[in-house]
């Protein structure tokens, strides 16, 4: 497939500049209302954040920020590094963990990871770092993200200097590996990060396809605590709650709109595993559309890009707040009985 080449506006190369958490609003619910990629428009994955951009990003806030560390946990198969960002003022404190692109082609989370990163050393977060601890693995996939991998990507959609897949570079989807942790990403997560720290809670990061629904509307994004029948009570009742800080602060957003995923029970995947072998509770979070992939069904178009980046900053930034001040405890979690499961939206497809 020949793939026309066009340069992005300059808005949206500015939606998607690290920093750029500010976005003018395109439009009202837009993250529901964006069009889908459906091969006309060109996706450019050129504006977004490479791994090199990336670390010399993480580097400078370091040097920026008296609070923050930056930790290399391992290398990915083709060698790329694996960072940790930590904030860790107290180590009695609570601590939560905030895990991206584990699926390459899955790019706006970390966008929004690097635009928080930067907020935390701001006036805008001053303070909350002394009651939270904060981990953050911003690219757990690298080299799925640059689409350095040892299989063809020839069908896939986007345009740019680089494709994006779901899987690392030996082809394994990376959350589907929490058990057995064959590959070098999943490994250094569980041996550098999961077993080395006390963490409390964990948001996964992902995204979906851009054509699931709920009451008629396109979802900004679902979200799903652990369905493991393994899964003790304490652990399962910290993550709904922890659910329900991250659906009042969107739902809120005149463009959020969120509903339930509808995800299976393996333990392989982090949202369960984790939940049970270390006592985390945990969400996963998907928001609509994916930056790259073979099926043109799952590409959302660019329009939306500033109010993803946007949804999962907002996400971290009230998930963190809670914890800090202790609210998230009392949230009523009644929600998650009538959240309805996400459908897709066969028409579009």
């Amino acid at each position: 497939m020949e793939l026309k080449k066009t340069m992005m506006t300059m808005a949206i190369a500015g939606a998607l500049t690290l920093g750029a958490t500010q976005v003018a609003p395109m439009q009202t619910e837009a993250v529901g209302n964006g069009p889908g990629y459906g091969g006309n428009e060109t996706i450019n994955t050129s504006i977004l954040t490479s791994h090199s951009e990336m670390a010399a990003f993480l580097r400078k806030q370091e040097a920026k920020q008296k609070d923050m560390q930056l930790e290399v946990i391992g290398q990915s198969m083709k060698g790329r590094d694996l960072f940790l960002v930590k904030y860790m003022k107290n180590p009695d404190n609570p601590t939560i963990l905030f895990l991206t692109q584990q699926h390459g082609n899955e790019a706006l989370t970390t966008e929004g990871a690097l635009d928080f990163i930067k907020s935390l050393g701001t006036g805008k977060m001053k303070g909350v770092t002394d009651n939270v601890n904060i981990l953050i693995v911003p690219r757990l996939n690298p080299d799925g993200a640059a689409g350095d991998v040892n299989f063809s990507l020839d069908d896939y959609v986007a345009s740019g200097d680089h494709h994006l897949t779901r899987y690392n570079a030996n082809g394994v989807d990376l959350n589907r590996d929490h058990v057995t942790r064959i590959q070098p990403e999943t490994k250094a997560l569980h041996d550098n990060v999961l077993s080395a720290y006390d963490i409390d809670y964990m948001i996964d990061l992902h995204h979906q396809g851009p054509n699931s629904e709920v009451d008629g509307e396109l979802v900004s994004g679902s979200i799903l605590y652990p369905t493991t029948p393994n899964v003790s009570d304490d652990v399962l009742a910290g993550s709904k709650q922890l659910g329900a800080v991250v659906y009042d602060a969107i739902s809120k957003k005149g463009w959020g709109h969120i509903g339930k995923y509808p995800g299976g029970s393996a333990e392989t995947i982090s949202r369960n595993g984790i939940a049970v072998e270390y006592g985390i509770s945990t969400i996963l979070f998907e928001m609509r559309g994916m930056a790259d992939h073979e099926y043109p069904s799952y590409v959302l178009g660019q329009k939306s890009n500033g109010y993803l980046i946007k949804q999962t900053v907002t996400t971290l930034e009230s998930t963190t707040r809670a914890i800090a001040d202790g609210s998230i405890h009392s949230k009523d979690t009644s929600f998650w009985d009538d959240l309805p499961t996400q459908t897709s939206r066969q028409s579009e497809e």
